[in-house]
C-alpha cells in the first residue's frame, strides 16, 4: 500500500553494497534492478565505509572486496585484450591506417572508442579528423546524387517515379536501393505523374465477337506471336479531339504501330494493323486481343484480320484485367505524355506521339515485365 515504508536486512544492504565495491556494478544500475529509491543504495555504502573506520575487520573486508574487484578488472580487460587480438590479427600485421579507422567504426561498441585507438596507437585527434571528413564526403556525394536525379527528372518530363529512377541510376553507375531513392526524391520535392482513372467501359454494337484465348496470360516466349490493341483520346489546344491506336507486342510489351486520327472507326485500326504487319516479321497464327469496341468486331476489320491469316482473341466485355498490358500502356502514355503536353496541329500531335511511343518508350524507359529492360533490348536479347 502506498505510504509503507520498505524496510531491508542487513544482509541485504551488504549484498547490494558488494555488487558496487567488489564487481564493479554502477550504482544506478543496481538500483534499478533491485528497485531502490534514488539515495539508498549511496546512504548504504556511506554507512560502510563510516562502519569500517571503527570496526578492523570490516577495514580488512573493505579491502578485500578492492582487491577482488582490482582482480575481475584485470580478467576483464584480459579477455577483451585476447578477443580484440583475435579479430584485429590482421589489420595489426599489415592493416592500412583506413582499414583500423574502418575497425573502430564496426567495434567501437564492444570495446570503446578511446581503448581501440590506443592499441592502434592513433591519436584521438586524427581519428575525429577522418569521421568528419568522412561525413562531408558523404554529404558531397548525396548531393551530386541528388543533383542527377533533378537532371534525369527534368530530362524525362517529370515521368519517372522512384523505381523506375533508381533504373536510369544503375544506368549510370549509381548503385541505390528503392527505398533511398524515393528518400532523396522526397528530399527534392519530386513527384512522378499520376496516372488518372480511366473512363467507364461503354459497350458498342457487335457484328462478330470472338472467344478469349489469353485468359489474363500475358507471357508469351517468342516476339510477333501475340499483340494486343486498344483506342484511347487525347486534345488539341483548340479542343478538337483525337483518337490514338496502338498495337503492342506481348512478348516485350513494345509498341509495333501507333497512328492518330481525328476519328475512332474500324478504319483506324485497320491501318494501325497493316502498318505492323508490314514493318515487322509474323508468322502463320499471330493472334491479335481486344476488347469488344464496335471497331474490332465490325465486319471490314474481321474480314481483313481473316485475310491477314490473323486469330482474334477478346475480353470479356467490360473486363479491362483481360487486356491488362494494353490498360498499363495506354495508362502510361496518358500520364507520361497525352496529360501534360498540348499541340496546335494534327502535325505536331503525330510527330510527338511517334517520338514519344518509338523513341522514349521503345528505347529509354525501362520496363517492369521485362525485368527492368527497355522493349526493344528485351527484343534483341531474343535468340
Amino acid at each position: 500500500m502506498a505510504g509503507i515504508k520498505k524496510t531491508y536486512t542487513p544482509e541485504f544492504k551488504k549484498k547490494v553494497v558488494r555488487l558496487v565495491l567488489e564487481e564493479g556494478r554502477q550504482i544506478k544500475s543496481v538500483n534499478q534492478e533491485y528497485n531502490l529509491g534514488e539515495g539508498s543504495l549511496r546512504k548504504w555504502i556511506r554507512e560502510y565505509s563510516e562502519e569500517r573506520e571503527s570496526n578492523p575487520e570490516l577495514n580488512n573486508e573493505k579491502d578485500l572486496m578492492a582487491e577482488n574487484l582490482r582482480l575481475r578488472k584485470e580478467l576483464a580487460e584480459s579477455k577483451k585484450e585476447n578477443d580484440f587480438l583475435k579479430k584485429a590479427a590482421g589489420i595489426l600485421r599489415k592493416g592500412t591506417r583506413l582499414e583500423q579507422y574502418h575497425f573502430i567504426d564496426f567495434y567501437h561498441e564492444n570495446y570503446g572508442v578511446r581503448w581501440l585507438l590506443s592499441r592502434f596507437n592513433i591519436k584521438p585527434n586524427a581519428y575525429y579528423n577522418y569521421k568528419k571528413h568522412r561525413k562531408a564526403d558523404y554529404y558531397k556525394k548525396k548531393e551530386e546524387i541528388k543533383a542527377t536525379i533533378e537532371e534525369i527528372y527534368h530530362e524525362y518530363a517529370g515521368r519517372p517515379g522512384y523505381r523506375m529512377m533508381r533504373i536510369f541510376l544503375n544506368r549510370k553507375s549509381i548503385s541505390l536501393s528503392n527505398p533511398t531513392v524515393h528518400k532523396y526524391m522526397n528530399e527534392l520535392g519530386l513527384r512522378s505523374i499520376v496516372v488518372p482513372k480511366k473512363p467507364k467501359y461503354k459497350k458498342g454494337d457487335c457484328y462478330k465477337k470472338f472467344d478469349n484465348l489469353l485468359n489474363q496470360n500475358f507471357k508469351v516466349d517468342e516476339p510477333n506471336k501475340i499483340w494486343c490493341t486498344d483506342f484511347t483520346y487525347m486534345w488539341r489546344e483548340d479542343g478538337a479531339k483525337r483518337y490514338n491506336c496502338t498495337i503492342i507486342d506481348l512478348y516485350d510489351r513494345s509498341p509495333v504501330a501507333t497512328l492518330n486520327s481525328n476519328r475512332i472507326n474500324a478504319e483506324l485500326a485497320i491501318e494501325t494493323l497493316t502498318y505492323a504487319l508490314n514493318h515487322n516479321t509474323v508468322k502463320k497464327g499471330l493472334i491479335l486481343h481486344s476488347d469488344q469496341g464496335s471497331q474490332f468486331t465490325s465486319r471490314a476489320f474481321t474480314e481483313f484480320c481473316s485475310l491477314q491469316n490473323i486469330t482474334q482473341s477478346m475480353s470479356k466485355a467490360g473486363c479491362p484485367y483481360d487486356n491488362a498490358p494494353m490498360e498499363s500502356f495506354y495508362g502510361t502514355f496518358k500520364a507520361d505524355f497525352a496529360n501534360h503536353h498540348s499541340f496546335e496541329t494534327d502535325e505536331a500531335l503525330n510527330e510527338a506521339t511517334y517520338e514519344y511511343i518509338f523513341v522514349y518508350y521503345n528505347h529509354v524507359r525501362p520496363h517492369s515485365s521485362n525485368d527492368y529492360l527497355t522493349p526493344f533490348e528485351k527484343r534483341f536479347s531474343y535468340r
